[in-house]
């Protein structure tokens, strides 16, 4: 078995402002956001992504090796902790949470823990998209044209 993170979305979400402000208007969008940051996050790594939402699916989301399990009649919490109960080996897991009883029960499991905001920084120490971003924008047209020998 390889190494394998268990992640609670919802509490993730709230540790990252921008999408923690779109899912107060589109629930949907800030998961689609959640598992594109950790798409890339993950990227090349050679580590099972297994995230969690509380509530139903709205619309299915992809995310390249990433599971997304949705907890439907229960709560997101304990889909993580039955995750945790059957896997053969738990100090292969870590487990990113915010909430206190899914840590204690991961670390009485002998997981690996994260709470969810120290993760959201290490994601965003990892991930230069807005600095790209901001770089692009700071770009006129016809430098863009000229970069790409267009003018």
């Amino acid at each position: 078995m390889k190494r394998k993170y268990i992640i609670d979305g919802n509490n993730l979400i709230g540790k990252i402002p921008k999408l923690w402000n779109m899912q107060k208007k589109d629930k949907q969008s800030s998961r689609i956001g959640i598992v594109f940051q950790l798409e890339r996050y993950f990227h090349q790594k050679k580590i099972g992504v297994s995230l969690h939402f509380d509530g139903h699916p709205n619309e299915a989301i992809k995310g390249k090796g990433i599971k997304i399990t949705y907890s439907e009649n229960t709560t997101a919490d304990n889909k993580i902790k039955d995750e945790i109960s059957i896997t053969d080996n738990p100090k292969l897991i870590t487990v990113v949470s915010s909430d206190q009883n899914v840590l204690d029960f991961a670390r009485v499991n002998s997981c690996t823990i994260i709470k969810s905001e120290d993760f959201a920084r290490e994601m965003n120490k990892n991930d230069n998209f807005e600095d790209e971003e901001k770089i692009a924008k700071s770009i006129s047209n016809n430098e863009m044209k000229k970069l790409f020998g267009i003018e």
